[in-house]
């Protein structure tokens, strides 16, 4: 089952207020995925800095670990760490052996990713949600089905530098996908499935791919019943498989573009009234994009 939710700012005025309108979409999609939930949010890029989200560890060594003027933000049971752009790789070998018990959750110059078990209000609050500002925000409410209530199970994944991916389906060939991927560098923290649609947009995007043609590559490579909602730096993008048997809407005006599993995580939202409101089609590819 499994909900989703997505929301591209077009213009500036609903920024302050991006974080506030993605918890009140999730909390209406609770009876779609009451077991765990999970969003990712597009702030502003500092210049020369770069974010970690983590979890796992023991946060308030990291700093000192790190040096550097490294920066820790603690939310609940995971962390916002903020380094130099070109720290990167260093960053990961600190971590990896010096802290092994942290994960990282996403990395980027302006994606944050929180994810938990629990009812969607209760994550939304932990992480603070509500007062965080961005372009744009992805989230999902998880119905587990064929894995263990885990936040590691939890959406969004992230396997690539500012991008991520809600999925609600379920792919039938994602182990041969994995297989092919791993083979090309490519890494997985988990069994899921989800995992690998977006590991394979990232090994597309990574190869020089646009988000549009990465999610064109996906509908010819991957089967099985998906709705995809995808977040870049600059980009939000959607896809359903051919037969579209999972649900979405969409509404767009001047100031916005929504996604919803159903129309009522849409009511909220400010002239959501004159809003276009359509179905994304199977098949097709849907993506809009910031300037830079």
């Amino acid at each position: 089952m499994c909900g989703i939710v997505g929301l591209f700012l077009k213009t500036p005025e609903l920024e302050p207020q991006i974080g506030r309108l993605t918890s009140e979409m999730l909390e209406i999609l609770t009876d779609r995925g009451p077991d765990s939930a999970g969003f990712a949010v597009y702030g502003h890029q500092r210049p020369d800095r770069m974010k970690f989200t983590l979890r796992g560890g023991d946060f308030a060594t990291l700093p000192a670990l790190i040096g550097g003027g490294a920066e820790i933000e603690i939310r609940d049971d995971h962390a916002l760490l903020t380094v130099a752009a070109s720290e990167e790789a260093a960053v990961r070998a600190i971590l990896r052996e010096k802290s092994p018990a942290t994960k990282i959750v996403g990395v980027g110059d302006r994606m944050e990713l929180y994810k938990g078990v629990g009812r969607p209000r209760e994550v939304s609050a932990r992480f603070g949600l509500p007062g965080m500002s961005g372009t744009h925000a992805i989230g999902h409410t998880r119905m587990a089905t064929e894995s263990a209530v885990t936040t590691a199970g939890a959406h969004p994944f992230s396997t690539g530098r500012d991008q991520c991916l809600v999925h609600n389906g379920s792919l039938s060939n994602h182990n041969n996908v994995r297989r092919n991927l791993v083979r090309e560098g490519q890494t997985f923290e988990t069994a899921n499935d989800s995992e690998v649609a977006a590991g394979y947009l990232s090994w597309r995007m990574a190869q020089g791919a646009p988000l549009e043609e990465a999610l064109h590559g996906a509908m010819a490579d991957l089967d099985g019943f998906y709705t995809f909602v995808v977040g870049t730096a600059s980009g939000f993008g959607v896809l359903r498989d051919p037969v579209a048997c999972k649900p979405a809407v969409m509404a767009e005006t001047d100031s916005y573009v929504a996604f919803g599993s159903e129309f009522r995580a849409l009511t909220k939202l400010p002239g959501i009234d004159s809003a276009h409101i359509f179905e994304p089609e199977p098949s097709r590819v849907y993506v809009w994009e910031r300037a830079a």
